[in-house]
């Protein structure tokens, strides 16, 4: 497949639209708690002037993305279009999901794919076999990149000296008592990680949880995302995780690198 060009352009000052950044903002201060909101709270949450969210509010009420009776506003389901649209418009979502649901019906296990978001992961697809229901994580999920096992094996995109100031930039609190924050030893796995070609994280994340994954790369090498299979830590250990899971997450990765721009 030819190389595709791609040209960083730097936007200029003239690019930037104060009010829609602010209407953003806005959108994204209803998750501050699960409950309507008065004007007052969501322009403290956005921090807004109260006058510029009221506008906002009445604006993103007339477009139906915002419910209101004058005294509390509440997001309405039509802000979930957002999210339909980036999954149906996302090509990694598209090809991945069928890779997914048959790395799922073969391990039996949750699988899903997860892209990074600065120092987060979110999970975009996931897989369930239809013989068991677990937690698993939900679509839209999102947890810290340092600690997860698609967290690692995406980070292993940088080379040293980048993952290095990466590591040193983030928060690094700790998720449960296994959770690795000290700098140098993460630097270190997630480099022996990058050499080995896949990340195993156990009870770092989640304290009952591990989790082993793999980087998916696009057609030139580069990594756009990463796919994992998850289990609880009383179900499968970590020698059964490398020894049935990898070789699928590790096929599933490789069929779709030519399709992937």
């Amino acid at each position: 497949m030819p190389k595709l060009k791609r040209d960083d352009v730097e936007p200029r000052a003239t690019d930037f639209v104060e009010s829609l950044d602010r209407g953003l903002r806005l959108l994204q201060a209803f998750g501050a708690r699960p409950s309507p909101m008065t004007l007052s709270e969501i322009a403290g949450a956005a921090g807004l002037p109260r006058a510029t969210a009221r506008r906002i509010l009445l604006t993103l009420q007339h477009g139906g993305y915002v419910s209101g009776d004058g005294k509390l506003f509440a997001l309405t389901p039509h802000v979930l279009t957002f999210a339909s649209s980036y999954l149906r418009s996302n090509q990694t979502v598209s090809v991945l999901q069928p890779v997914l649901d048959d790395i799922s019906a073969e391990a039996q296990e949750i699988s899903s794919l997860a892209v990074l978001d600065s120092d987060e992961v979110v999970f975009i697809a996931r897989a369930s076999p239809t013989r068991i229901f677990t937690g698993g994580v939900d679509i839209g999920y999102r947890l810290p990149a340092f600690c997860t096992a698609v967290g690692r094996a995406m980070l292993g995109r940088l080379d040293d000296a980048a993952l290095k100031e990466k590591l040193a930039a983030i928060r690094r609190e700790a998720m449960t008592p296994e959770t690795l924050t000290d700098q140098k030893r993460l630097l270190a796995a997630i480099v022996a990680d990058r050499d080995r070609g896949y990340s195993l994280v156990d009870r770092e994340a989640e304290p009952h949880f591990r989790s082993i994954a793999v980087p998916v790369r696009r057609y030139d090498e580069t990594i756009v995302a990463a796919i994992n299979i998850g289990a609880h830590v009383d179900r499968i250990s970590t020698g059964e995780m490398t020894r049935r899971f990898l070789p699928l997450l590790r096929e599933g990765a490789a069929s779709v690198k030519p399709r992937l721009l």
